[in-house]
């Protein structure tokens, strides 16, 4: 059964965006806080990545075409990078504005009401990202976690301005705010640059995690006893589809319908194990001493 579209994920983590766009200004406008600035201006950033994830999502749920045999998969890819830069963008704009804080502090005002409308916003981004990441782990979408896991660094960011905001409302000094806002910028940066990274690994056809690769390994053991070898083993991720391909060595003297069947066997254990799984295989005489000089990519 193919999983359901993920689209309504997108659309529920636009609405918290708006949401807490909102919230949060009405928080800084009341407050004059630059550290919940800081929170508004990430709060934008989960609008903009939550906007190009409904159209990632919408693309990699397109089924194989003449042009994308492989399906489209990787335009989830596509989805986490461009968050990620928009993350690095907003933390330069973050850096300015607590810098220019800094040189010339302003006092805090209404800072009560403030953190009030700032703790309701981060609640709605907390249980929002809960749910958008069990939905991205139950369906494999790189597209879901990566936004589960900014607003679940929004959330955390935002229980820091709240603390530091707190901290100037009872010891008075003011540089507290912008110096919490510096923070808030650099815990940003390395979150963008965490999507960066891993955007990038699957785009560049990264293999799959090891706990998938051991599930592998586990059923060729068992068809090992039976006297069947294997090499040349290689995966990737797209998404949320995973490829596995491998050479099977099997007794020279078996028929061409003997072989198929075991490749039929071994390619449906393989996809029960790993669901979403696109599997090859390329059957080969075990006693021919060709079959083992064609383990190299390029053969």
């Amino acid at each position: 059964m193919s999983p359901p579209s993920l689209k309504n994920y997108a659309w529920l983590s636009i609405c918290a965006a708006l949401a807490t766009i909102l919230l949060k200004g009405i928080a800084w406008w009341m407050t004059g806080s630059v550290g919940l600035l800081s929170d508004a201006l990430e709060s934008v950033v989960n609008l903009a990545g939550a906007m190009m994830a409904l159209a990632m999502i919408t693309v990699a749920e397109q089924p194989p075409d003449d042009h994308h045999a492989y399906g489209h998969g990787k335009a989830e890819y596509f989805s986490g990078g461009f968050e990620g830069l928009l993350i690095l963008l907003a933390a330069v704009g973050i850096g300015v504005a607590a810098i220019e804080r800094l040189l010339h502090p302003q006092p805090l005002e209404q800072l009560g009401v403030g953190l009030a409308v700032s703790v309701v916003a981060s609640l709605v981004n907390f249980f929002t990202a809960r749910i958008l990441l069990a939905a991205g782990l139950k369906y494999r979408s790189m597209t879901l976690e990566a936004d589960a896991h900014h607003l679940m660094t929004d959330v955390w960011t935002s229980v820091g301005v709240i603390a530091g905001v707190g901290s100037v409302a009872l010891t008075g000094w003011l540089w507290l705010d912008p110096v919490l806002a510096l923070l808030v910028a650099a815990n940003i940066v390395w979150t963008g640059w965490k999507l960066l990274y891993r955007s990038t690994q699957g785009l560049m056809d990264v293999a799959l995690p090891s706990e998938d690769n051991d599930l592998v390994l586990a059923i060729l053991d068992r068809y090992r006893e039976q006297g069947i070898d294997f090499h040349a083993l290689r995966t990737r991720e797209s998404g949320a589809r995973r490829f596995v391909e491998l050479h099977v060595l099997v007794p020279g003297e078996w028929t061409i319908q003997k072989g198929h069947e075991l490749a039929e066997r071994l390619e449906s254990d393989i996809r029960d194990a790993l669901p979403r799984a696109t599997v090859l295989t390329h059957l080969e005489p075990l006693d021919d001493p060709v079959s083992h000089a064609d383990i190299e990519l390029d053969r």
